[in-house]
């Protein structure tokens, strides 16, 4: 193998234009302390945290399906014999005892599921002890390496770690500015059920998950298979292998290709021992050892940036960039104002997502994207659907990342099969949905208790993301094979579930994630309840989707009828006597009025049935937002992104700025990961959508330009944000006006413009380019 892998240093020369005033890198002046402050580095199926160490280097690995746990049916045999019971006693108001025999009887059994769980750690240990100068690390977005540079005693130390979506693997470099200069240890690590055996200039990980039997989580035993492999390539020098390690000294250079593979089949839902993980490991070394290092260096570089470049944003105010990016962080949090640096977080929440949900990835972004250094992780990495997961996708289509969508698509189709199962056993219904949270098994049944489980209408709510992708592309072949058929189908349950109620159709029993009320005299924090205000604006969102879906391809005229019977009968949303939006059904007095969720205003972001049109919501919804955040709301990192996205909606500008501010003060570590706290990805993806939508919105019918630029972002431009009706919009504005547009139709379809007041309408041409001046008018 050795012999087959040509280096070639001139061809891992750091990125040329790598001064600090390059916006499209994060850079530090020291290596990482912990986890929080390393790199990542991924490619939707590997994920990679570097830490940039000088006399010791790790880099903590993921393998997106790397899971404890297995499949088997969840659902709780009690739970359709009790289901009349516990709807009369919410109908009743009897919550307590509801929530009582809910969690007897609805729950999970068990009601808990496991966690994804980290692959293990690449260490790389020196020889060197002397003190080292010229320290820099480096994140370079736009081609996804990462570099740790330093000098000790007069020679330079390079290290270059990327991971290629093309060839499938990571790759890590090692060069110095003198012949002879590198001498390391190469281990590859792992805590528990994994053994490593060094052979030639191989290190091999083989395991498999053993999990201990537990109550609340399932079976015990021997679950998922997994493997890693480690090729070490030597230029110069002598490598030799032990048991566990490989031995380097006096290389010019040293090339490191790594992969790793489990037995999981998604197909299935579950691990397929037909699956030989070090097979697969073995069939992608053997095609990536057939190329040069620099020839997958080239590869990786070409297709990162065709997806990355994509969008291009220039904030303006770019004074502190001589700094690196934990220092400019930090003046942030001190007060400062660091446009650039916003701009920066935006193109790196866009990185963020490329890295966690795409091909050769088969899994969608989870709770930590792909990066999790634990066994057990915070909320599992799961993939929670109550908002976490679905926000993770908000930027997508806007940021130009279409691609990363086809993850998500995928596995809720096969989310379906368990869900259908769940719609039957459950709640006797046709159909197929999901509560609050899953893991990527299909977990499908009420998890963890009925204060957080009882989100019925999930399954309906991760449909949007994928209806979505439709309003973006008009993929019309997408849509009648892939969309329609899953939206269809979680109707299917809809029409079933919805039981009559004072001339309404109304969820029950169901709540508004995770929030609590309480009834009139009493202190019991009461979360269940039915027709919550989320309920129905999800519930006439999805009814408005399936008519407009079956519509355009031509199918179930029928049915189309029925859906807008039943969408005249969802209960309107409401103002309560506070003027605020009702979050339940019944004016309720909140028992956490500082609530992180903001559930009952969906119908404004990312939903768009709350908007200037409908004046009176529209100011109720102001007013919602004010009291939660009079009371402590928007604390945690994706809460606050939803503040940014909310304000943007409602055209307020400043306030838009201000929290997206406070997300860098308050829920921002070094290396941009979001805080919720912990770590928590969603508001990365959040707070990039956020900014996308303070410079374009496209909902109702109008591509609004700079619906919510604010006075700190003067001057500016943008190219590359993607509108609804397949149209790339690129934007250039100076003193806080814009200067020009340019809308590419790649559709062929008209579209109305908004600027301010203003509102023209456009007829198009596929393929061609329009540019408008200041005042909208055509050049």
């Amino acid at each position: 193998m050795r012999k087959m892998i040509y280096l070639a240093i001139s061809s891992f020369l750091i990125l040329a234009c790598t001064s600090p005033g390059q916006e499209s890198k994060l850079w530090y002046k020291r290596p990482a302390a912990n986890w929080n402050e390393a790199l990542p580095v991924g490619n939707g199926r590997l994920g990679g945290m570097v830490f940039g160490g000088v006399y010791n280097e790790r880099i903590q690995l993921n393998e997106e399906s790397l899971w404890a746990g297995t499949r088997f049916n969840t659902n709780n045999p009690e739970a359709l014999k009790s289901l009349p019971l516990i709807r009369a006693l919410i109908f009743e108001e009897k919550i307590k005892e509801a929530y009582h025999l809910g969690n007897k009887n609805l729950l999970g059994k068990p009601n808990r599921f496991r966690s994804y769980q980290t692959l293990g750690d690449i260490f790389l240990s020196f020889d060197r002890v002397a003190p080292y100068t010229d320290y820099r690390r480096e994140l370079h977005l736009n081609s996804g390496i990462i570099s740790t540079i330093f000098t000790i005693e007069g020679t330079t130390y390079t290290r270059e770690v990327f991971i290629s979506a093309p060839d499938n693997i990571m790759v890590v470099h090692l060069t110095a500015n003198k012949p002879g200069a590198i001498n390391t240890t190469i281990a590859l690590q792992r805590k528990k059920d994994a053994t490593i055996k060094a052979d030639a200039n191989q290190l091999v990980l083989t395991g498999q998950i053993t999990d201990e039997p537990n109550d609340a989580q399932g079976p015990g035993g021997r679950h998922m298979k997994f493997a890693a492999k480690l090729l070490a390539v030597n230029k110069g020098g002598e490598l030799t292998a032990d048991s566990s390690k490989l031995q380097l000294k006096d290389a010019d250079e040293l090339c490191i290709i790594f992969t790793a593979a489990t037995d999981y089949n998604i197909e299935k839902l579950n691990y397929d021992r037909s699956i030989d993980p070090i097979s697969i490991c073995n069939e992608i070394l053997a095609k990536a050892e057939k190329k040069s290092c620099s020839l997958i260096r080239e590869s990786q570089i070409k297709e990162h940036e065709s997806l990355f470049n994509r969008v291009d944003l220039d904030l303006g105010g770019a004074q502190l960039s001589l700094l690196p990016t934990d220092e400019r962080l930090n003046a942030v949090k001190q007060g400062a104002a660091d446009p650039a640096l916003i701009a920066l977080y935006f193109q790196y929440g866009r990185y963020l997502l490329m890295g966690s949900s795409r091909t050769p990835g088969v899994l969608p972004a989870n709770l930590q994207g792909i990066w999790n250094n634990h066994f057990k992780a915070p909320w599992n990495s799961d993939y929670h659907t109550n908002i976490n997961l679905q926000m993770n996708y908000w930027p997508a289509e806007i940021c130009n990342l279409h691609e990363t969508v086809d993850p998500l698509t995928n596995i809720v189709d096969k989310w379906r099969e368990p869900g259908r199962v769940t719609a039957r056993e459950m709640y006797g219904c046709s159909g197929w949905m999901m509560h609050h949270a899953t893991d990527i098994f299909g977990k499908t049944v009420p998890n963890a208790d009925m204060r957080w489980g009882m989100s019925p209408l999930s399954g309906v709510w991760m449909t949007f993301p994928i209806w979505r992708h439709y309003e973006y592309s008009l993929d019309k072949e997408y849509l009648g094979t892939k969309a329609y058929p899953i939206m269809k189908e979680a109707m299917d349950f809809v029409s079933d579930f919805l039981l009559e109620k004072d001339g309404y159709l109304v969820t029950i029993p169901t709540m508004s994630p995770e929030n609590s009320y309480v009834l009139e005299g009493e202190d019991y924090p009461c979360r269940l309840t039915y027709a919550s205000t989320i309920d129905n604006q999800i519930l006439m969102a999805h009814l408005d989707n399936c008519i407009e879906a079956s519509g355009i391809l031509g199918v179930d005229d029928d049915l189309r009828k029925g859906w807008k019977e039943i969408r005249s009968k969802i209960p309107p949303v409401q103002i309560g006597k506070d003027r605020t939006i009702m979050e339940w059904i019944k004016d309720y007095a909140e028992r956490e009025p500082g609530h992180r969720h903001m559930s009952h205003l969906l119908g404004l972001y990312p939903l768009a049935q709350i908007n200037p049109e409908t004046p009176e919501l529209f100011e109720a919804a102001k007013r919602t937002i004010e009291k939660r955040l009079k009371n402590g709301g928007g604390h945690t990192g994706w809460s606050r992104a939803w503040m940014i996205n909310f304000f943007a909606r409602l055209h307020e500008p400043e306030t838009a700025y201000k929290h997206v501010v406070a997300l860098m003060r308050k829920s921002t570590q070094s290396n941009l990961f979001d805080s919720h706290p912990p770590f928590q990805i969603d508001g990365n993806f959040g707070g990039t959508a956020g900014i996308a939508e303070m410079l374009l919105q496209s909902h109702n019918g109008v591509i609004q330009l700079l619906p919510a630029l604010p006075s700190a972002w003067p001057d500016g431009e943008v190219r590359g944000l993607q509108a609804r009706g397949g149209f790339e919009v690129a934007l250039k504005w100076k003193k806080g006006e814009l200067v020009s547009a340019k809308i590419l139709a790649k559709s062929g379809n008209a579209f109305k413009v908004g600027l301010k007041d203003k509102l023209i309408a456009v007829e198009t041409e596929k393929g061609k380019e329009y540019t408008f001046n200041s005042i909208l008018e055509i050049q």
